[in-house]
């Protein structure tokens, strides 16, 4: 494979995101969001995915997080893109069941070029600190539809919602890993019938 690795840069009256990712790295986080339980996820995602990943983001956080977060996700997705190009050589697919203490949550993915997001997690509270947990699904959402990926999270049980959401990057990171993973027996080919996969 070629090197897979991208920088975007997005601008709006709401934010200013910029991103840069190496697919084939070592999992180095660097993330400046101004939203410190975001970017202890965002590191989560980088981490076990073991895509590099620098984010910086301004955003309008004086009205609250939403725009940062999701804008923050459509970036990601947009560089995600990018940097698999035509998706040549892929795994394509995975699953797994991540636990992290109570909590255990599943993750399917599908880099196939056609965005969809299944979102199966409920939160006990609307906060996790002063983290709105609905964004955690919007983050995702805004990953997948720019991404070009189908993806599958869902929370299985779980009590405490800080381990709740780490599970959902956690394991929507590991997914990734494998699914971007170079194929041994067809390292050369669009794993698809249709020949490609860019929707």
């Amino acid at each position: 494979m070629s090197a897979r690795k991208a920088e975007v840069s997005r601008a709006t009256k709401e934010t200013e995101i910029s991103v840069s990712l190496d697919v084939d790295g070592t999992g180095r986080a660097d993330m400046a969001t101004g939203v410190g339980f975001f970017d202890h996820m965002l590191d989560q995602l980088s981490r076990h995915s073991l895509i590099d990943m620098r984010v910086t983001a301004k955003g309008d956080l004086h009205i609250d997080d939403h725009h940062t977060v999701e804008d923050t996700g459509i970036a990601i997705g947009q560089a995600l893109s990018k940097a698999l190009g035509e998706r040549r050589g892929i795994t394509r697919y995975a699953s797994l069941d991540l636990a992290m203490d109570e909590t255990l949550t599943r993750a399917a993915i599908d880099v196939s070029g056609r965005p969809f997001l299944v979102w199966d997690v409920k939160f006990s509270a609307p906060k996790i600190g002063t983290f709105d947990t609905e964004l955690v699904r919007e983050f995702f959402q805004a990953l997948a539809q720019h991404a070009g990926i189908t993806l599958h999270v869902t929370n299985l049980y779980g009590a405490n919602n800080h381990h709740i959401a780490e599970t959902c990057f956690k394991a929507v990171a590991r997914v990734l890993r494998t699914a971007l993973e170079s194929d041994p027996r067809q390292p050369d080919v669009v794993p698809s019938t249709k020949g490609s996969l860019k929707g």
